[in-house]
């Protein structure tokens, strides 16, 4: 059994170690964990599994034992540089230019250079084992989801730092968040089923919560069938919503198990499916050659929200189509206040129900984020690190 006691005496004892920019030394100390670090831009070789020292707490942090991981679209974007502006292709395609070319690209992160060498791992399902001096022993004990997308300078701003894009993530036995992006849960899930919720359900929530998704609104999801797709059908759903989805055909069924009311073919043609302005918000993460199509199927008034573009990130925009329907187009990357603490809530009322589709262990991320990519799962990705050695 993991000994908290003996957590507070690795943080004071690596307490005075020089913390690298992502928030690590990645030298020689006395106490070590187990991570997947990614050293930069590039393929799979660029992430490797060893030992790197445990992470020192700064005033205001604590330390969480990693139960459980999820693997997201970001941390694959984040190694490959996709942020960047150079890059025009949807992700498959940037993968096959990776593997003849690994180029750091100085603005493919989120916020400009990723800060390489770099523990991802944007979902963590963890434990409090361990908190700064001054902070509130308490929750030492806790099990917590970490909320990934932090305001550093508060609501009213929309200046955001990311856990695994912009400091080091939870793809390891151990992580050091603030303290105040810490959520307590109480359930009955398994650490596994909660560590698949952050990321997605809390970027598909602050879709729906930006665009004010409210009951008896017909609801186009695409990429139904991923992580945020998944989410925002169910968190539509309990909205009151009507929700039509587009999936790959194989996984037409499991996407109206989930609770789409309408399923399309995303190989179909949607305007010889859906009437013009026939859908009050278009919620899109894939974005690519459809574009133009999503907005000729919103009504007059209608709303936009995204928050990626797995489709292709260049788009064509018929400005008419925008200005003369009055439509309101929104771009969703950080989350408002209420995104969070929402999702809490909608699991420990038995609200949400988690879609996992594959576990592995930690040391085999690569094959997770290769089988990731070949996209013919619903639902979630979970990585389990090692078992503690004390």
């Amino acid at each position: 059994m993991f000994n908290i006691q003996k957590a507070g005496k690795f943080v004071e004892q690596v307490n005075e170690v020089p913390k690298s920019r992502a928030g690590y030394q990645f030298g020689n100390t006395e106490r070590t964990m187990k991570a997947v670090v990614t050293i930069g831009n590039g393929g799979y070789e660029k992430l490797q599994y060893c030992d790197v020292p445990m992470p020192v707490l700064a005033p205001g942090e604590v330390l969480l034992q990693v139960l459980a991981a999820g693997v997201n679209n970001t941390e694959v974007n984040t190694r490959l540089g996709w942020y960047s502006a150079s890059v025009v292709t949807d992700t498959a395609g940037t993968v096959k230019a990776q593997d003849a070319s690994a180029e750091t690209k100085a603005d493919g992160g989120w916020n400009g250079a990723t800060p390489f060498p770099l523990i991802q791992g944007t979902d963590c399902c963890g434990r409090v084992v361990a908190v700064a001096p001054g902070g509130e022993e308490r929750l030492i004990g806790s099990r917590v989801l970490v909320r990934p997308c932090m305001r550093p300078d508060g609501f009213s701003s929309m200046n955001t730092i990311w856990m695994a894009s912009d400091f080091g993530g939870a793809f390891a036995q151990f992580v050091k968040v603030p303290a105040s992006e810490v959520f307590a849960v109480q359930c009955d899930w398994s650490d596994v089923e909660l560590g698949s919720i952050p990321c997605s359900y809390g970027t598909a929530e602050n879709m729906l919560h930006r665009a004010g998704v409210c009951q008896g609104e017909h609801v186009l999801i695409t990429g139904a069938s991923g992580g945020v797709g998944s989410a925002a059908i169910q968190l539509a759903k309990r909205r009151g919503a009507r929700v039509t989805a587009i999936a790959g055909k194989a996984k037409m069924e499991q996407v109206r198990l989930i609770g789409a009311d309408q399923v399309i073919d995303r190989q179909d043609d949607i305007m010889s499916i859906l009437c013009e302005e026939s859908i009050d918000v278009v919620i899109d993460n894939v974005a690519g050659s459809a574009f133009a199509d999503l907005l000729k199927v919103l009504k007059r008034g209608g709303r936009y929200a995204s928050s990626g573009a797995i489709g292709g990130p260049l788009v064509a925009l018929d400005m008419r189509t925008f200005y003369l329907k009055d439509l309101t187009l929104i771009g969703c990357t950080a989350w408002d206040e209420p995104v969070f603490p929402n999702l809490i809530g909608y699991i420990e009322r038995g609200e949400l129900r988690p879609l996992v589709a594959k576990i592995f262990p930690l040391e085999q991320i690569a094959q997770a984020q290769l089988e990731f990519l070949e996209k013919v799962h619903v639902g979630k990705f979970v990585l389990i690190p090692p078992p503690l050695e004390y």
